[in-house]
């Protein structure tokens, strides 16, 4: 009965997928058709719970959940888990990147695991606190040109003159192994909230008890990732079912609402060396976590 209700789950969620149930208008950003994923991927029970993803080369992936201090490496050619390990104690693991040979996880509480030759007999764990304002983040990437980690807030920080109407993207000085003090990105919710207005966004609404309703966005950063061709930042918003595409000045270049069938819970994002994008989606309910693939078409 358990494995036919398993079933019947992963019927349902692969319907949703063929069908445009989500409230995205224009599906299309920066080469991409979010709409129609070149290949999707039911993910292994053990991942259900999938929370961040990093490119290892084309066929491969590494993976992590949000509950486990797990390892995982996803082989994308045979779709299977080819091998895993625990890295550390149980914990709410948000975000994972690769710098070459190193695996850097993220906490939640601003944590990083770094694992180095992960793919050796002799692998090194090393934990790094970080001293992050906020205590709930869950991106994280590698920025190669500067040589650091972008850690991205998911909500405000509450601390000092970071402002509560403003989300944060921090860098990690992998020289000096330490957090840069001033955020490297700051992004202003109200500009943004008028750039989907102009745009034809449809973010929900909220009534108010004087004047017109609002459009609302949370803007809670579920994942970050750098596009190895263009170098433009894309960042996933999964509260708001959302995709916004900056330039690395932070300006806001594109923003698409995903569709809700396809991407029931986007927490993972990550780019091929061709530019091809993978999100990952973690399971709802009893219901699978997903791999949505997109080849990259710039023209």
């Amino acid at each position: 009965m358990k494995n036919c209700l398993s079933l019947i789950s992963a019927v349902i969620i692969l319907f949703l997928s063929g069908c445009n149930t989500g409230p995205a208008k224009n599906a299309f950003v920066a080469g991409y058709n979010l709409k129609s994923p070149d290949a999707s991927v039911i993910l292994p029970a053990i991942l259900q719970e999938v929370s961040g993803l990093t490119c290892i080369d084309s066929n491969m992936l590494a993976c992590i959940q949000d509950e486990n201090g797990i390892l995982f490496l996803y082989d994308l050619a045979k779709n299977k888990i080819s091998s895993q390990f625990e890295f550390f104690s149980n914990g709410d693991y948000e975000g994972i990147a690769r710098v070459m040979d190193t695996i850097f996880v993220l906490r939640s509480d601003g944590m990083l695991i770094e694992i180095s030759d992960y793919r050796s007999n002799n692998v090194i764990v090393t934990p790094i606190p970080t001293d992050i304002p906020s205590k709930d983040n869950e991106g994280l990437c590698y920025d190669s040109e500067n040589y650091r980690l972008l850690i991205a807030c998911k909500e405000s920080t509450g601390k000092g003159d970071l402002s509560k109407d403003k989300r944060y993207v921090f860098g990690f000085d992998l020289t000096s192994k330490s957090l840069i003090e001033e955020p490297v990105y700051s992004f202003d919710i109200q500009l943004l909230k008028e750039f989907a207005v102009k745009n034809s966004i449809n973010l929900p609404m909220k009534g108010k008890k004087k004047g017109p309703p609002e459009p609302v966005l949370r803007f809670q950063t579920s994942g970050i990732a750098i596009h190895p061709l263009t170098n433009k930042l894309y960042l996933l918003s999964s509260e708001d079912y959302l995709l916004s595409v900056f330039d690395r000045n932070g300006n806001i270049d594109h923003m698409v609402r995903l569709n809700m069938g396809l991407f029931n819970q986007p927490e993972g994002i990550t780019f091929l060396e061709n530019g091809d994008l993978l999100i990952s989606n973690e399971g709802q309910g009893k219901g699978p976590a997903t791999l949505r693939r997109f080849s990259f078409n710039p023209e």
